[in-house]
């Protein structure tokens, strides 16, 4: 299996420690999915129509969408019809192949965040409340620290209770300062002291946390289009990121709000939290696949530094271990 090879040869060039915590982080999903696979495989002794209809079930429940799942499930069917294959065990190779293509595909370079070589990069974060937005801007500060960048945070979320406070601890955690205004303030406002703030210090980063009142969805689209626009005033082509943060644990609710998020801003890439939480990490596929919106942050934990940039190869070797491990094919 010339795929499998290739993903493995990309994995050598992963440290022991990023491979273990995604394989760590992601082992609620893997074994979920290992252990209906196996129970699937143990009761056919053929391939048929029941047989794929068990598959396409098993692929719903890990949350790899359903529109995904139909689609991974008729080339399947053709495939084993290409392949001539009648035991149901040699189907899993090619089950796994599917969904690791969907997202790994036959790219050399993985999603990054847009960081300007010269001057201030400006990364705006919008989701909905309980995600772990704030949380999430506070260990991406830690990351671009321990890197030696500068950076500097925006409390822009000003209408949550806590929100400003919470920012607070994590910029006297990791040593960042913090620019804020008075709770229920205008966001905008706020983001705009903040860019004259980082420019003044001579900051590489300046991360924005902003509101996440997606009930209301033409509110919160005037509110982001105008916190862009003074970015924008003050930094040409600034936000150079907009990420939207997302709670693995909350499956197909994460897949709706990322749908509802790109209608109302231009999201250029997702962090999904909380990874390590859920038995149904298969919701990356999904985004990927139906919303064709890059990973670029997966919380693989609650440490500081378990916040990690997304490796498809990593991700691939996460969710499939077990099989890629075990199989010699996949090996040679």
């Amino acid at each position: 299996m010339t795929f499998f090879k290739k993903m493995k040869d990309k994995l050598t060039k992963q440290t022991d420690t990023v491979t273990e915590k995604f394989k760590s982080g992601l082992s609620k999903t893997r074994n979920n999915f290992s252990g209906r696979m196996n129970e699937i495989m143990a009761r056919y002794r053929k391939v048929d129509e029941d047989f794929f209809e068990e598959i396409e079930e098993v692929l719903i429940g890990a949350d790899v969408g359903f529109d995904t799942a139909i689609e991974v499930v008729s080339e399947l069917k053709q495939e084993v019809k290409l392949r001539n294959i009648s035991d149901p065990k040699d189907v899993e190779a090619v089950i796994v192949e599917k969904l690791a293509r969907i997202y790994q595909g036959e790219e050399e370079t993985e999603p990054t965040i847009n960081l300007q070589k010269e001057g201030l990069t400006v990364i705006l974060f919008v989701g909905v409340n309980g995600v772990g937005k704030t949380t999430t801007i506070g260990k991406m500060a830690h990351l671009y620290k321990t890197q030696g960048k500068k950076v500097v945070l925006a409390a822009g979320d000003t209408f949550r209770a806590g929100a400003i406070d919470q920012l607070e601890v994590w910029g006297e955690r990791v040593g960042a300062d913090v620019i804020k205004h008075g709770e229920g303030g205008d966001p905008a406002a706020v983001i705009f002291d903040a860019v004259q703030s980082a420019k003044a210090k001579g900051a590489d980063i300046l991360l924005c946390d902003t509101a996440g009142r997606l009930q209301n969805k033409v509110n919160l689209m005037n509110e982001l289009e105008k916190v862009k626009r003074v970015i924008a005033r003050e930094i040409p082509n600034a936000p150079h990121e907009v990420l939207l943060v997302l709670d693995a644990t909350t499956g197909q609710n994460a897949f709706v709000q990322a749908k509802q998020f790109k209608e109302v801003t231009d999201v250029s890439g997702i962090v999904l939290t909380k990874l390590d939480g859920t038995a149904k990490g298969g919701i990356v596929i999904a985004i990927r696949n139906e919303l064709k919106i890059p990973v670029k942050f997966i919380g693989l934990g609650e440490k500081m530094d378990d916040l990690q940039p997304f490796n498809a190869p990593e991700y691939v070797y996460g969710l499939f271990a077990d099989f890629i491990d075990n199989n010699k094919d996949a090996a040679d």
